[in-house]
């Protein structure tokens, strides 16, 4: 007898092959063959090692000179470079840390080497140390180390005397074997060589609580290492473009980036490669996502040339969603995804993928709105049919049953109190919370008018991965893992739990899970929407409204909004006798209301 869990991800990966395959036949008319990327947007920088997390016990020389050197001409001899030693059964290993999750590969400068041949090595790269020390699926029993979407774990012959360039995954760690038995090897440098899009961090948040401010510094960094050739998913694993999780990422761009052409890239080849009639990614979530990407697109952006550019295929989205909801409310768009954790509360997941179709339609009614007013063909024609799916569906609202995630879009939805939706999210804390609907549960939250919990629960659970010693957001995250756990950039400890291998779930078990995860970025988004209480009132933010909402816990908050006409600056505090005081200012094409 298959599971519930099986049968749900054997679907979507028929769904998707599917949808693959068909996309194969699609003319190039849309999107093009070739790629929109200027190679000058990503840039590639040498990092030197930050510290030698660990050595093998014999074979192992002058190591540190790996963390000193900064020449990277290759030269002759081997004079203090660091030298890997094999003799017999004993192998030469090292482990390096270059200080924080990096996206790229690795630049090895060798000096010479006795006997005078090339030798052998063993690359592993890590985003934690033990995840270097693993083997790949089906090299040892419950193995889940793997080379899915990047070459991590890789065995290659190396210059004497010269350089060799690979790798292109998401790292931090990288272990070194030597394989080749009986010979002396020299390496002279060890860079890693980041792979990043050169652009300028334009938002900023500071406050009262550092640890609220490393976070929304966290997230801006997580999603900027996704910010490749298309807006990723994860650098590690899941380099492809879902739409569905694009939502917090393109919400955590315009609050750091601005307005990025890299967001409609991504848009264009998604809907290239799943024309309609399919479901984007193979799931009618994905598709519901979309609508609601391209309406905060548009308010952000006021983008009339993009939105043109999409009418065509927003307005197949919404006739497929209106035909599979009849007039009682019973819709039939197929497969029901939220997230990973929540899929084995069905009945959960039901009720909140009934919000989320509330919600695509008020987004999609957004669109269309303004799309009449532009001249756009049939917008007030669409416009109707989106209150009126809104209508049907809100004829059989649900009970989430204890869903978080449901409660959440229930609640932003209108289909559910906040304080009640506020009630189900807090019980038993951040127990049940994921770092994708966390943004959800967070926005719930301070709709609740609770935001002094919505920040506690966001130290809980996004600072727990601090204390494992993150320096991204994760795919996933438990607090479980902070229990009698080692940290992610120490060897493995003798009776601890492992963080990145013994945990894990569904796509994500063990070190197969991202530890660089785009979607985990929604307290960057949270913090400047809700704490600063920035809203975009009108398109291309000709409108904002600003209302903070410091709560009890915060006695100040700075930051800073881009816009497409330049950035608008907050500032907030507490006077002596604790009202609020706070100022906006921005350009003269931006009208700030409070």
């Amino acid at each position: 007898m298959y599971s519930k869990k099986f049968i749900l991800v054997a679907a979507l990966c028929i769904a998707m092959s599917s949808m693959s395959s068909q996309a194969q036949s699609i003319p190039p008319e849309w999107y093009g063959e070739e790629s929109r990327l200027r190679p000058e947007e990503i840039k590639t920088e040498l990092v030197v090692p930050a510290k030698v997390v660990w050595t093998s016990d014999e074979g192992v020389t002058n190591v540190d000179y790996l963390l000193r050197n900064r020449n990277t001409q290759s030269m002759l001899g081997h004079a203090g470079m660091c030298g890997m030693i094999s003799q017999g059964a004993n192998t030469a290993s090292i482990i390096l840390d270059y200080g924080k999750e990096l996206q790229g590969g690795i630049e090895l400068v060798f000096g010479s080497s006795k006997p005078l041949e090339t030798s052998v090595v063993r690359l592993r790269f890590g985003e934690s140390v033990s995840e270097t020390c693993a083997e790949l699926v089906g090299n040892e029993a419950g193995a889940t180390a793997t080379n899915d979407h990047a070459m991590r774990d890789m065995t290659l012959t190396v210059p004497r005397d010269g350089r060799i360039v690979v790798g292109d995954t998401g790292f931090r760690f990288l272990r070194i074997d030597l394989i080749t038995k009986d010979v002396q090897t020299y390496i002279k440098n060890a860079f890693a060589t980041f792979k990043f899009r050169e652009i300028e961090y334009k938002g900023a948040f500071k406050c009262s609580d550092p640890l609220l401010s490393r976070i929304w510094d966290t997230g801006a960094y997580t999603v900027h290492l996704n910010m490749q050739e298309f807006l990723w998913d994860g650098i590690k694993r899941d380099r492809l473009v879902w739409v569905g999780d694009m939502h917090p990422e393109v919400a955590t761009i315009h609050t750091v980036f601005g307005d990025q052409d890299i967001v409609r890239n991504s848009l264009d080849y998604a809907c290239w490669m799943y024309p309609i009639p399919a479901w984007l990614n193979g799931m009618p979530a994905y598709s519901l996502w979309y609508l609601i990407i391209q309406n905060d697109l548009f308010m952000y952006s006021g983008n009339v040339d993009f939105l043109k550019s999409h009418w065509g295929y927003m307005c197949g989205v919404i006739d497929l969603v209106s035909s599979r909801v009849d007039a009682n409310g019973v819709e039939t768009l197929g497969s029901r995804f939220l997230d990973w954790p929540s899929s084995p509360n069905t009945a959960g997941v039901e009720a909140g993928f009934r919000a989320l179709i509330a919600l695509s339609m008020n987004a999609a009614a957004n669109i269309c709105k303004y799309a009449a007013q532009e001249g756009f063909e049939n917008a007030l024609e669409y416009e109707v049919k989106c209150n009126e799916v809104d209508k049907r569906i809100r004829k059989k609202i649900l009970d989430p049953k204890g869903l978080k995630q449901a409660a959440a879009l229930m609640s932003l939805a209108g289909m559910m109190a906040p304080e009640k939706a506020a009630e189900i999210i807090k019980k038993d804390g951040v127990k049940g919370f994921s770092t994708f609907f966390g943004y959800y549960m967070l926005k719930a939250l301070a709709l609740a008018r609770d935001t002094d919990t919505a920040n506690i629960m966001m130290k809980e659970f996004w600072g727990g991965m601090y204390d494992l010693g993150a320096t991204t957001f994760w795919e996933e995250y438990d607090p479980e893992m902070s229990k009698n756990s080692f940290r992610i950039d120490e060897m493995p400890v003798a009776g601890k739990k492992d963080p990145h291998g013994d945990f894990g779930d569904y796509c994500y078990k063990g070190y197969r899970r991202s530890l660089c995860h785009g979607w985990a970025s929604g307290p960057t988004a949270y913090l400047t929407e809700c704490v600063v209480g920035i809203t975009v009132v009108e398109p291309g933010c000709k409108k904002i409204q600003i209302r903070p909402r410091l709560g009890a816990n915060l006695n100040r908050v700075e930051a800073i909004y881009p816009t497409p006409y330049g950035n608008v600056y907050v500032k907030c505090y507490k006077r002596p006798d604790g009202a609020l005081h706070y100022e906006g200012s921005g350009p003269k094409e931006v009208e700030i209301v409070h």
